[in-house]
């Protein structure tokens, strides 16, 4: 019995971080943004229509009952009235809104 080896060429590189590694590092930064969003909208110093007229990368799977409610005195029931009122679902997420729902939401939060 002969064994053979097989050895990779050097000139073919070992990836830096494994898939599972990049994914699990971009969540974690979705994360993070997701809560210091909600905490800025909760303290003033942001308002939800800025948010969602601008729509940063992070915040495109952030659902817009989600952010509506993390506003001071914002609870589901108005949250839910105010969708109704423009005719969007609970579950709508802020990167798939079109720029005229965009616009009517922000309108009717007043911006």
């Amino acid at each position: 019995m002969s064994a053979t080896a097989t050895i990779a060429p050097k000139d073919l590189k070992e990836p830096e971080d494994p898939q599972y590694m990049y994914a699990l590092r971009r969540a974690n930064e979705v994360r993070l943004a997701r809560a210091q969003t909600r905490r800025e909208v909760a303290a003033g110093e942001l308002g939800v229509g800025e948010v969602i007229l601008t729509c940063p990368r992070e915040l495109h799977t952030m659902t817009v009952f989600e952010l509506l409610a993390a506003q001071r005195r914002w609870g589901r029931k108005r949250s839910r009235d105010l969708l109704a009122e423009v005719g969007l679902p609970e579950t709508k997420s802020l990167g798939t809104m079109t720029e005229r729902q965009r616009r009517l939401v922000a309108q009717r939060l007043g911006r």
